[in-house]
């Protein structure tokens, strides 16, 4: 296949799409072996394409949000949400809980059970 590609270069110009076809699949040729030698990759990456894809539709309407930091602070609040919803917690939920615990403590608290990953919803732990 590898001699293919290479046999086909030298045969169509370089900037052709066809070229440029030859020369990319050259480029990635050790990963695509790699790949089909582990076989536990995945080689495409729909599933990350999925999980932007509401932040890509929503760019136009956020693209003038007024401030600089508020579109950061817009950015950790959507990446928070999206962090609960990977990790099957209701961000509703998580943000109602962790915005009101947030203010009572100190610099010393441990944060990581506050994190999307870690954080049990309050109902759950008292039971």
């Amino acid at each position: 296949m590898k001699r293919a590609a290479l046999g086909l270069r030298q045969d169509v110009l370089p900037k052709s799409r066809l070229g440029l076809a030859c020369q990319y699949l050259l480029n990635q040729w050790d990963a695509l072996v790699a790949h089909l030698a582990h076989g536990r990759t995945r080689i495409d990456n729909n599933c990350a394409e999925n999980t932007i894809r509401p932040a890509k539709l929503g760019m136009k309407n956020w693209l003038f949000i007024g401030h600089p930091d508020a579109g950061q602070r817009s950015a950790i609040l959507y990446s928070l949400v999206l962090s609960c919803k990977r990790h099957g917690k209701d961000p509703f939920a998580y943000l109602r809980d962790v915005l009101t615990r947030l203010p009572t403590m100190t610099n010393q608290d441990d944060l990581d059970p506050l994190l999307p990953a870690n954080w049990t919803p309050p109902t759950a732990k008292a039971a």
